[in-house]
């Protein structure tokens, strides 16, 4: 009867034991996991301070965009607390990106939407005197002003706006230059208005066709030039400024431009671009001797194409960057589509729409597909030869971006009040160039990016 008893008693006895075992473990899980609590909260606090000092930050740098006269004197004292007066020592160091998102490396910044921005631009035409008379829209009687209200939004991140005085600061002692034609032109004067809003620059220099210029921002030691030449190649052209030719073109395919060349090496940043000059009517040459031209009927030269000529032009250039001794950081900025309906600029061509397309409504040309083509095989190449020689090569691809904004143009508004005497009057149409302020401004915002996130700010 005991030993039925002790068998009975035995299970129970193991299974106190077992209970025991179990509350044991609980009771030691619980300290543990409390402890690993108060770790998580002291980490937690630490994070939650860092991300409200951040937070509290960017909503001001935000506003300074959107409001830059009212902030512009707090935004240069306060930029002087985080950025680099002097070039930095160390190839260590890291740009402070409270005005930048800090996530970019795998976003496609040309790759988005034009989204409506009230903010609206950074400076006006009263605010900005660096602005062309075929440009000043606004001053020229154009009715609409919708679109000013407009910003380029990347699908996959977020783009600021550009930062004059952190622009500046980060440029100190530094030279930048933008090569090529008119756009190029048209875009470093979208630049200076937006610097001129923390800065006035002095014009240091021009040509005598006033093409070529040059700007010195003295507080910060900074230069800032544009550089004609629209072929970057050796070119002797016979035209007038209303683009009215006398003569075919002589293009030297094996020859760049000297106004260029001979200059480079005292700029630090440049911004080479080429495109809608290489559709004009040419003669081309390499070693002195005629090889065949473009659009030249009745000649009886080979018609080689202006695909031919542009790259060729390309490969000179980019070899010549990429293997120079000059560690330049190279900007390649992509051909600029132009909007004309109804005509070219010479047969009544116009560009009357108000608002921007939407993805998928509206296809590139034949002839801009062709050069954006060549020039992303091109840029491709020649980067892994300008890092292998410590030359930063980066493509700045505006082409589909400016392809959805033919709202964006001077249009009949490059000359002044065209039709004051007569509203039915033809005039000239401008679908190439930009009103500024205009669509070009964002091309700067995209050019900041860049330059913060991917480093290059050195």
């Amino acid at each position: 009867m005991v030993k039925e008893i002790r068998s009975d008693l035995s299970p129970l006895s193991n299974y106190k034991n077992k209970l025991n075992q179990v509350i044991l473990k609980f009771v030691i899980s619980f300290l543990l996991l409390g402890l690993a609590f108060r770790f998580l909260v002291s980490d937690s606090t630490r994070f939650s301070s860092l991300f409200k000092t951040q937070w509290t930050q960017t909503p001001v740098e935000d506003t300074k965009a959107e409001f830059p006269e009212a902030f512009l004197p707090a935004q240069e004292e306060s930029s002087e607390t985080f950025l680099p007066a002097e070039e930095p020592a160390s190839g260590d160091y890291q740009p402070n990106n409270e005005t930048q998102v800090s996530n970019n490396a795998k976003c496609d910044l040309f790759i988005g939407d034009w989204v409506p921005d009230p903010s609206g631009p950074f400076y006006s035409n009263v605010t900005c005197n660096a602005i062309e008379d075929h440009q000043n829209c606004m001053m020229n009687g154009r009715p609409d002003s919708g679109y000013l209200y407009w910003s380029w939004k990347p699908r996959d991140c977020e783009l600021p706006k550009f930062n004059p005085g952190r622009f500046l600061d980060l440029m100190r002692n530094k030279s930048w230059a933008f090569i090529g034609d008119s756009i190029s032109r048209n875009h470093v004067q979208s630049l200076l208005c937006i610097l001129n809003q923390v800065e006035q620059a002095n014009e240091v220099y021009h040509d005598e066709e006033y093409k070529s210029k040059r700007w010195h921002f003295p507080s910060h030691n900074f230069t800032l030039s544009v550089v004609w030449t629209p072929f970057l190649l050796r070119a002797d052209v016979f035209e007038d400024n209303n683009g009215v030719s006398s003569s075919e073109i002589q293009l030297y395919l094996d020859m760049l431009d000297k106004k260029w060349m001979e200059q480079y090496k005292i700029f630090d940043y440049m911004i080479i671009a080429g495109g809608k000059w290489f559709l004009k009517t040419a003669i081309y040459y390499e070693n002195n001797t005629v090889q065949g031209c473009h659009s030249c009927p009745g000649k009886n030269l080979t018609e080689l194409g202006f695909g031919y000529a542009y790259r060729k032009a390309l490969q000179l250039v980019l070899s010549f960057l990429t293997r120079s001794d000059r560690k330049a950081n190279v900007f390649f900025r992509t051909t600029t589509p132009d909007h004309f309906e109804n005509g070219e600029w010479f047969s009544g061509g116009n560009c009357n729409r108000t608002m921007p397309f939407r993805e998928g409504e509206v296809d590139m040309r034949d002839v801009d597909s062709v050069m954006r083509d060549i020039e992303l095989e091109e840029v491709e190449k020649a980067v892994g030869v300008g890092a292998e020689n410590g030359i930063i090569l980066k493509l700045l691809d505006t082409t589909r971006l400016s392809l959805l904004r033919p709202d964006g143009h001077p249009g009949p508004y490059r000359q002044f009040q065209p039709f004051a005497k007569d509203k039915n009057a033809e005039v000239q149409n401008d679908c190439l160039h930009w009103c500024m302020p205009g669509p070009i401004d964002s091309w700067n915002d995209l050019l900041m990016e860049m330059v913060v996130n991917d480093g290059i700010d050195r």
